[in-house]
């Protein structure tokens, strides 16, 4: 202040020493004028400055409130309980919406009070030594899977909960935060899923996968303890029939009804579903072969007793076949093998029985799994032939002829058809076979000199697999056969189950000019209705009636019976496997077996 004075006085005097009153009047107004202007400049940034500080303390402020608000919005909408408690007597100072269903009580009945005040004493109890726990170590609690002991729900929920303490700035407890997450759902669903995995899910029983396991046990146990026990394959008999008949959901219930019948007369033997209608029953170790023979009996006749099946009543049976341990195999492979060569057999020879496995069973079997294998390369190897046998009228009168399959086996010779006809339907050949069949006979009665008719087999795989008209219709053009040449034979089992749509196959098959036959008439569930619901052509009486018609008086009565329907409906009827006495021509080169003669009963 005195230098800028003497700043002041210097600049107001002049070259004689005399001091301007006036000049250092105005200089010093000046520098207070300027030292009003930094005043204020100085007034104003620093108002600036405290508003600055103002805001951003109001946003902090927000900012901090904000923060709240979403941390409070996240545990309120968190799905599972939380909850927090002072450390140092448990007091609950938190808790979210979940919290409260899980508690089944508002918050502000629990907020503020301790375990004491608000749960019975031996729960409240509990909680306090747990919360002792986790504030004296501070070490986490977790609990999985524990059962509910409080809470609205009951006491069979399932619960995962955890706890763990929160310290303050200088380390002190000072909460408890814990969470409570109900998984009875999730425990269930994979208990049900692990379930699932071991056990079948129409029969409830173990399935194959348990099987193997269970078995996989028992010969580890019995090869240390030198035990034996036995092995049964167990396979229903006409089930298909059963599902092709009443349908898939009366098939379920009778599948679990006889599930439920084996596992009863089991009597504690471990019985599995592997699939299908195929059951494997283990025995207990160290049990008499007669008294394995006994029970297998029993679940024969168990089986077969009538089942009534939501007011039907389908007829069933069963078949078994047994293989011991060791004597028909030290391992699972040889074992089941075994097993099921017996079953083959009990099968093979009429159903409905029990075998033992004996050990031409077993080369037996492997014949039929290496006639399969070769019925693969049949076709390829051009190893089929078509017979052609004549169907006659009753004066001897050759109308026309059936294409019949044969297969010339390079080291077995003929195969019967009864032996390989089954195996091809089984893996599904029967539909290449089945349009070679119809390609060859069409092209041989198209080079006939007359234009006789030619009546070829066709199973019901060929209906339910491929495009069976559009095939049909493709020969037909490359042959040059004409359409009303050709006729079809099929059996009910065509029929059977998808009635509809089979229904509308022969239809579009009649409409493309051929001519449909019934094959086997009188064999099966409800040939007269077929009848009633498709023009049939021709039907033909099963040989079973006609070979016994000399033997059988109701043989030929249900004959009799055939010809007058056949008669009133004006369709032709073939009598399968009646002989005239005398010699049959071969056609063409090519032998013909059997005659079958046509006893008309209508135009043909």
């Amino acid at each position: 202040m005195h230098r800028l004075l003497a700043r002041q006085i210097r600049q107001s005097t002049d070259e004689s020493g005399q001091i301007d009153l006036t000049r250092l009047g105005e200089l010093v107004s000046a520098a207070y004028e300027e030292g009003d202007r930094d005043r204020r400049r100085t007034d104003r940034a620093i108002k600036l400055m405290i508003e600055e500080l103002e805001q951003t303390h109001k946003r902090a402020e927000q900012d901090l409130r904000r923060a709240r608000e979403f941390l409070d919005s996240i545990i309120e909408n968190i799905p599972i309980a939380v909850f927090a408690k002072d450390a140092k007597d448990s007091r609950y100072v938190l808790l979210n919406r979940a919290g409260e269903a899980y508690y089944g009580m508002p918050r502000e009945a629990m907020l503020g009070k301790t375990p004491q005040q608000i749960f019975p004493d031996h729960i409240a109890r509990v909680v306090n030594e747990q919360d002792r726990r986790v504030v004296d170590s501070g070490t986490p609690m977790f609990l999985e899977g524990h059962l509910l002991e409080i809470g609205v729900k009951g006491h069979d929920r399932l619960v995962n909960s955890r706890k763990l303490l929160v310290r303050d700035g200088s380390g002190a407890p000072q909460y408890l935060v814990g969470v409570i997450e109900d998984v009875t759902e999730r425990i269930t669903n994979e208990a049900r899923i692990s379930h699932l995995a071991h056990h079948d899910a129409l029969t409830e029983l173990p399935n194959r996968s348990a099987f193997n396991a269970a078995l996989g046990e028992r010969l580890e146990r019995a090869q240390e303890a030198a035990n034996s026990f036995a092995a049964l394959s167990l396979d229903l008999d006409r089930f298909k029939e059963v599902n092709d008949v009443f349908g898939h959901p009366v098939g379920d219930m009778l599948m679990r009804a006889a599930a439920d019948r084996l596992a009863a007369e089991a009597d504690g033997a471990f019985v599995a579903r592997i699939g299908g209608d195929e059951f494997m029953i283990l025995m207990p170790d160290d049990i008499s072969r007669n008294d394995v023979l006994a029970l297998a009996e029993r679940l024969v006749e168990t089986i077969g007793k009538e089942l009534e099946v939501d007011d039907y009543l389908p007829h069933v049976g069963l078949s078994v076949g047994i293989a011991f341990y060791p004597d028909d195999g030290v391992n699972a492979v040889t074992l089941l093998a075994n097993a099921d060569s017996a079953l083959y057999r009990a099968k093979r020879e009429g159903r409905g029985r029990v075998r033992v496995f004996e050990p031409e069973m077993d080369q037996e079997l492997r014949d039929r799994r290496l006639l399969q294998h070769d019925l693969r390369q049949a076709l390829e190897l051009n190893q089929f032939l078509v017979y052609f046998q004549p169907q006659a009228r009753v004066d001897g009168e050759i109308i026309g002829f059936e294409a019949l399959l044969r297969w010339n086996h390079p080291t077995r010779g003929f195969v019967p058809p009864d032996q390989f006809i089954p195996l091809a339907e089984e893996n599904g050949l029967i539909v290449e076979i089945g349009e070679w069949v119809l390609r060859e006979a069409c092209r041989e009665a198209a080079s006939w000199p007359r234009p006789l008719q030619v009546a070829v087999n066709l199973s019901p795989v060929q209906f339910q697999a491929g495009d069976l008209e559009r095939s049909i219709h493709q020969i037909l053009l490359e042959t040059g056969l004409t359409p009303t040449r050709l006729e079809v034979e099929i059996t009910e089992g065509v029929l059977i189950g998808d009635f509809t749509r089979a229904l509308n196959l022969l239809r579009r098959l009649k409409a493309l000019g051929l001519r449909i036959a019934m094959d086997d008439f009188g064999t099966g569930y409800s040939s007269l209705s077929y009848l009633q619901s498709f023009p049939f052509d021709k039907i033909k009486i099963d040989r079973s009636f006609i070979s016994n018609l000399d033997a059988t008086p109701q043989s030929a009565e249900i004959v009799r019976a055939v010809l007058s329907l056949a008669h009133a409906l004006n369709i032709p009827v073939i009598a399968e496997g009646w002989r005239r006495k005398r010699s049959v021509p071969s056609w063409r080169g090519r032998p013909a077996r059997r005659c079958r003669a046509i006893w008309s009963a209508g135009p043909t």
